[in-house]
């Protein structure tokens, strides 16, 4: 560059920061909520028209401190697919150096998103999925930082600085491969990828017609070498998948795969349902490392039952409704009892370790974070207008909390059995009591297995009721006598005949004296699904327990029915069993053990929690189920569980401490 051009390069520069440092100090610079307010003036305030032309801009950020920077040379432009036709626009933001925009731990780099979440109306899917990942230990879960946006002169909205999707430090950390190439150069990894359904960018199909994007190395900068590689790599694990041994653990497909990162990306995308989970689904490989990884986890707002295409997803799973290429590569993992595994067991393992309370926990958060910026954004933008494809409008910003939370609570009941029910070879769960007095509460109603005579009828719960109270005792091979506290009497079928052929369907089962010779008081517990839920079939009738009509008055007739295929989608047929108080045999000398802890209910907070002189033996886990026998919070000892977004009614406690079983009935 010559002397002369020097001098217009720098004349331009000085021209340029002239122009915008007097556009900030026209506008007032200040926050305008408890939100960092992010102010964007383009040159010349130039519209942003394009996803692929930048425009330069000045970027003035006010935090929650209200320090105040100013970066100077920055470009801007329209993301997005869908969501760049919303009225409120999503943005890429690159600066001209590399920043640490969300401060210690995260992403030093010059690229930024800004999503709207136009579609939804709570604003925090992102985040909350984001948060969710965390749990669950995925890596390259994508930041989130809120901010209230101004562009321009005209304020936007509440809007979410996150990671771009690139590899770097603190985003997809692998290794980052030589650019240009040497002979030298190991072309093994890093690679990011992306089953893509819009076939973007440097995409190629495999065999099985699933298309795949190398987002890196970029398109500008990939070599032929490691084109060719990365494409023959997928294709051979695509290969092994679908071939006839992909079952074999050595041969198969699982020496391509990373159990965890597979496991825990499935379960997100299935948890908070996922329309697009398998259009979109990025993996990568690291250098000398043959594994494939699942992740990052990435575009959420559609989630949590947020699309009117595919409506009431808190029951359907999206590896078989959903959109995506992928769902040919997870459906072809199912049918190996390896995945089936994988899978149930890492969700047992988070919903004890209790993730539907921490995600509400974290909804409670982000709701109180955007209390203030939520109503600016809704006072612009409208509660009640719809962006995209939300099912519901409300008039209200809590009524779509709630909507996401009851999501939640329903999606996660239905997962305990849906994902049971696909595992191929899976070991039947079994009934199993202890030493206990049970309710047996009936799905439908939530109403308890009760007495009034001699008659076998339901009702509400009722703590003084003793006649709501059973003990199993095993009798032989799966079957038991079941015996009524209040009454001493056995739980019977006193159908006429013993076959199937001669009963009477329809009879109101009765309690009588107890006979371990008639057989008509032996009872088999059929367990339906990871639920909880089960059948009581009689051994000498093989009739099943039915709730007459699904009848909610207290004293409802309980019937002698057919045994069939409704036995497991009956409500009226299906039954939770609650251990509800220790078993004492009036014949034995009673003890007291003395106990180093406490239960307490912290009613003005809301919070359940136990108390020890010895904080350290606070290691078991604890469960907290409804009156109908579903479990509604799972937490440690050590913990502090919010119940006061629970339904008010009694729950049963119960948690294990050196194999004995205890078990407490609270009023919430």
């Amino acid at each position: 560059m010559n002397v002369r051009m020097k001098k217009i390069f720098y004349f331009a520069i000085v021209l340029f920061v002239c122009l915008f440092s007097g556009v900030a100090n026209a506008q007032q610079v200040s926050r305008l909520t408890n939100l960092p307010h992010m102010i964007i003036d383009t040159y010349e305030r130039k519209p942003i028209y394009s996803k692929e032309e930048y425009i330069y801009s000045k970027i003035t950020l006010i935090d929650e401190d209200d320090n105040v920077q100013v970066f100077d040379s920055t470009q801007i432009r329209g993301r997005g697919n869908s969501t760049w036709n919303m009225s409120k626009k999503p943005y890429k933001i690159k600066f001209q150096k590399k920043q640490k925009l969300l401060g210690k731990g995260y992403a030093n780099a010059k690229t930024w998103t800004l999503l709207a979440n136009a579609g939804d109306k709570t604003l925090f899917r992102n985040a909350l999925t984001s948060l969710m990942g965390d749990f669950l230990g995925l890596k390259n879960n994508p930041a989130h930082k809120f901010v209230d946006l101004t562009l321009n002169g005209t304020y936007l909205g509440t809007y979410q600085i996150s990671d771009q999707v690139e590899v770097r430090p603190h985003r997809v950390n692998v290794v980052e491969q030589d650019y240009p190439l040497t002979e030298n150069s190991n072309i093994t990894g890093g690679y990011l990828l992306e089953v893509d359904g819009f076939h973007d960018g440097n995409c190629f199909a495999t065999n099985n017609w699933v298309y795949v994007r190398i987002h890196y190395p970029e398109e500008e900068e990939i070599d032929a070498k490691q084109n060719t590689y990365i494409r023959n790599y997928v294709n051979t694990f695509e290969r092994t998948l679908m071939s006839t041994n992909f079952k074999d653990p050595i041969k198969g497909y699982r020496q391509y795969v990373d159990s965890v990162s597979l496991a825990n990306w499935f379960l997100v995308t299935e948890l908070t349902a996922n329309i697009d989970g398998y259009y979109s689904t990025y993996f990568y490989k690291n250098q000398d490392d043959p594994l494939l990884y699942w992740g990052p986890i990435w575009d959420y707002d559609i989630a949590y039952n947020n699309d009117r295409r595919i409506p009431n997803t808190q029951t359907r799973l999206m590896d078989e409704e959903g959109y995506g290429d992928a769902k040919k590569w997870v459906g072809r993992m199912w049918q190996d009892p390896w995945f089936g595994s994988l899978v149930n067991r890492r969700f047992d393992e988070i919903v004890k370790a209790g993730i539907e309370d921490y995600l509400y926990q974290q909804i409670d958060s982000l709701s109180e974070l955007l209390d203030e910026s939520k109503s600016l954004n809704y006072a612009k933008w409208g509660i009640s207008t719809r962006m995209y494809n939300e099912i519901v409008l409300y008039s209200s910003y809590n009524q779509y909390v709630n909507d996401v939370k009851s999501f939640i609570r329903s999606h996660i009941a239905f997962l305990k059995d849906a994902l049971y029910n696909k595992w191929v070879d899976a070991p039947e769960p079994v009934f199993e009591p202890e030493n206990y007095w049970y309710r047996i509460a009936n799905s439908n109603t939530g109403n308890y297995l009760d007495t009034e005579g001699r008659a076998v009828c339901t009702w509400s719960s009722a703590d003084e009721r003793d006649t709501q109270l059973w003990r199993f005792i095993l009798v032989g091979d799966d079957q038991y006598v079941i015996v009524n506290k209040a009454t001493g009497l056995a739980l019977c079928d006193p159908t006429v005949g013993v076959s199937t052929a001669t009963t009477n369907v329809g009879t109101q089962l009765s309690v009588a004296e107890l006979d371990y010779s008639d057989n008509r008081q032996y009872w088999q517990v059929v367990m339906q699904g990871r639920n909880g839920r089960c059948n009581l079939v009689n051994v000498a009738t093989e009739h099943t327990i039915n709730l007459s009509g699904g009848a909610t008055h207290n004293g409802a007739s309980v019937l002698s029915y057919t045994t069939d295929e409704r036995n497991s989608s009956s409500a009226n047929r299906l039954w939770n069993i609650l251990p509800v108080e220790k078993y004492v045999d009036p014949n034995a000398i009673a003890s007291v053990e003395p106990e180093e802890y406490a239960l307490a209910l912290d009613k003005q907070n809301g919070v359940l929690h136990f108390g020890s002189a010895t904080p350290e033996m606070l290691t078991f886990v604890v469960n907290i189920y409804s009156a109908n026998g579903s479990l509604v919070r799972t937490f440690k000892a050590d913990e502090r569980c919010g119940v006061s977004d629970l339904p008010s009614g009694v729950y049963v406690i119960t948690w294990n401490v050196d194999g004995k079983r205890r078990s407490v009935k609270v009023r919430l």
